[in-house]
């Protein structure tokens, strides 16, 4: 059995209003359809120390936004979140303290947690990145089938999300190459590094290094 429960992904981040979230279900694709709601919520509530941009976009302390940058709510920043020149937030999206969205890259319906990074010209929709998890330059998330069906976790066993759109589901520490593309319903495991220009699918250990999607091995332990 593979090891794709949220728990088995994160780590508690040690913000409140993303860990009530995030372990509220069992599996971090269930989570999907309720960020929106999630960031209404918060909006209406407001959260203690955060201020209001615009209406519908709440950021916290020492948040830094490139004047190039396009916000578009509801959206919430965490503390200490840099938003860099080019950036595209397109709604329903929680970004975790010290987290970067960098040139060029394209959120939407997507939530990061802690210190993650997609830094440069990456594409993260219907995704959940955990703490730390870290996107090289041009890396992709792809989150729509081609055939347009619901997207299936390719465990073991199988597990179909019911969900039209779906991207992937990034571990604590995971690293992604520069110029990969993770086809939709991908999971990477905590500690797992991917090669650079990798195309892949299905579901990838903790603790790995991922060379080709049929040459996968474990890291030493040290």
């Amino acid at each position: 059995m593979n090891k794709i429960k949220t728990t088995d992904l994160f780590n508690k981040s040690g913000v409140d209003y993303i860990d009530n979230f995030v372990f509220s279900k069992e599996y971090p694709w269930e989570l999907l359809p309720l960020i929106k709601e999630l960031c209404a919520k918060l909006i209406e509530e407001g959260i203690p120390g955060f201020t209001y941009l615009e209406k519908d976009v709440l950021v916290g302390k020492d948040v830094k936004i490139a004047k190039t940058a396009t916000i578009i709510g509801p959206c919430i920043l965490g503390n200490n979140v840099e938003v860099r020149p080019g950036a595209y937030i397109r709604g329903n999206v929680i970004v975790g303290d010290e987290s970067v969205v960098g040139n060029s890259s394209e959120l939407k319906n997507a939530l990061l947690m802690r210190h993650a990074q997609v830094p440069h010209y990456n594409y993260v929709g219907d995704s959940v990145l955990g703490n730390y998890a870290h996107m090289g330059a041009g890396s992709i998330l792809s989150n729509l089938k081609s055939d347009n069906k619901a997207v299936v976790i390719h465990s073991n066993p199988e597990m179909n999300t019911g969900l039209r759109k779906v991207g992937s589901f990034l571990a604590d520490h995971a690293d992604i190459g520069c110029g990969s593309v993770l086809n939709p319903g991908c999971v990477i495991g905590q500690n797992t590094q991917v090669y650079p220009l990798s195309m892949l699918r299905g579901v990838y250990e903790s603790d790995s290094i991922v060379k080709t999607p049929t040459n996968v091995v474990k890291k030493e332990s040290r």
